[in-house]
């Protein structure tokens, strides 16, 4: 029997894109359609984080594995270990960072909200995670550059949502973007030391 997808797993896949087109085209628009869904983990990181953060960690898997660069490639069983740490450090993440985002929002005058810290830390990596998409052909890698956009993003997120003081906000958004830059190095550094890749 060839298994067909329902309408509903294709409306979802749909659901899907349109997210992520829309944070990534009218990110102001779209953060006032996310605040009124669901904030808890348990729904943003099947229903989303879960799939868009696996492109990096999938396309790098493919990249350094299957393609290489000058005829070099890393073992599958290495490069299956290192997506797969690569994937759930990514998931921790996103934990991380909208813990940071609340810890944060008193200091700056915001309003603390964990369930909003968690919508802009589940959303603002997309760029990000979608830039990963280089990674499948290791010589454009470069071009995951193009994720920084994922700043952005968490700047408009954290003035939509976590509503600081316009003259808090960029100052704010810093503050994060120095704690969010400080875990990925951790992880990648964690990554690094594990696999050396």
């Amino acid at each position: 029997k060839v298994y067909s997808w329902s309408r509903d797993q294709w409306r979802a896949v749909m659901n899907l894109v349109e997210r992520v087109k829309g944070i990534l085209l009218q990110p102001k628009s779209e953060w006032g359609a996310i605040e009124g869904e669901p904030g808890n983990a348990g729904y943003l990181i099947p229903n989303y984080v879960a799939i868009v953060a696996a492109i990096p960690a999938v396309c790098s898997f493919i990249g350094t594995t299957l393609i290489g660069v000058d005829g070099y490639r890393i073992g599958i069983g290495l490069g299956l270990a290192s997506a797969i740490v690569l994937y759930v450090l990514s998931l921790i993440g996103v934990f991380i960072l909208a813990y940071v985002i609340d810890f944060l929002a008193g200091t700056f005058g915001a309003r603390k909200s964990p369930d909003n810290a968690m919508r802009v830390s589940a959303y603002a990596p997309t760029a990000a995670w979608v830039a990963g998409v280089f990674n499948i052909i290791p010589l454009l890698s470069f071009l995951s550059i193009l994720g920084l956009y994922s700043f952005y993003l968490l700047y408009t997120g954290i003035t939509g949502l976590m509503r600081p003081p316009t003259d808090k906000a960029i100052i704010y958004t810093i503050a994060v973007i120095v704690c969010a830059i400080i875990v990925w190095m951790v992880i990648f550094f964690f990554v690094r030391l594990l696999f050396g890749a």
